[in-house]
C-alpha cells in the first residue's frame, strides 16, 4: 500500500482553476448523481471544485457536508463558496485525520462524492466503514481515483474494502485519467 501522504493545501488552488474542467466537469460529473433536496458527503474537498457544483445541484433545500484534514483547505473552501453566495449550502468541516466524525448523519446521507482522495487517507477501510455508515440504504458513492497515483490492484484493493462494508459496485462510469466506480448501499 502506497505512503500516506495528503496534497499539500497550496496545490488546492490548481485543483480549483477552472481550466481544470476541461478534464473534470464537475456539472457533468455530478448531475447524473445529485438532485434537489439531497444530503450529500464531500471528503477532502479541498477549496471546493466539485463542492460548488454540489451546492447548486442540491438547491437551497439540500445541503453538502464537506469534511478535510487541511484547515487552510476549508478555509479556501467556505471564502469561495461566499462569493459564489453559496454558503448557506454548505457544511465545511475540518476533522483529524482519523475520522471524518460523522456520528451526526447516521444513515442520512444520499450521496458521496470520493474524488481523488481515498488513496490520501491513513486508512482506506476506515473511510468505507464511516462512509456506508453515514449513507441511507440505497445511496450511492462515486468513487474516482486518478490513474496516474493507484494501479488497478490498490483501486480494487479499495473496492474490496467497499464491499466488507456493504457497499457494492453498481456501475463502472468513465471519467477522463480515473479509475471508477458506483458504489450502492
Amino acid at each position: 500500500m502506497a505512503e500516506h501522504r495528503v496534497c499539500p493545501w497550496w496545490v488546492g488552488y490548481i485543483l480549483a482553476s477552472p481550466i481544470r474542467k476541461l478534464t473534470h466537469d464537475p456539472a457533468g460529473i455530478l448531475a447524473p448523481f445529485v438532485r434537489a433536496g439531497m444530503t450529500v458527503l464531500e471528503p477532502g474537498p479541498g477549496m471546493g471544485f466539485f463542492t460548488l457544483e454540489l451546492a447548486r445541484l442540491v438547491g437551497p433545500t439540500g445541503r453538502v457536508i464537506a469534511v478535510d484534514v487541511q484547515p487552510k483547505m476549508i478555509e479556501a473552501l467556505r471564502r469561495r463558496a461566499r462569493r459564489a453566495k453559496l454558503f448557506d449550502r454548505i457544511d465545511a468541516r475540518v476533522a483529524p485525520a482519523t475520522s471524518m466524525e460523522l456520528k451526526d448523519f447516521g444513515a442520512k446521507i444520499d450521496f458521496v462524492l470520493a474524488f481523488a482522495v481515498v488513496h490520501e487517507m491513513p486508512s482506506a477501510e476506515l473511510f468505507f466503514a464511516e462512509a456506508a455508515q453515514a449513507m441511507k440504504p440505497g445511496a450511492r458513492l462515486l468513487l474516482a481515483e486518478p490513474a496516474g497515483h493507484l494501479g488497478g490492484e490498490e483501486f480494487d484493493r479499495e473496492l474490496n474494502l467497499a464491499a466488507k462494508h456493504g457497499l457494492s459496485v453498481a456501475d463502472r462510469p468513465s471519467i477522463r485519467r480515473s479509475l471508477v466506480a458506483v458504489l450502492k448501499r
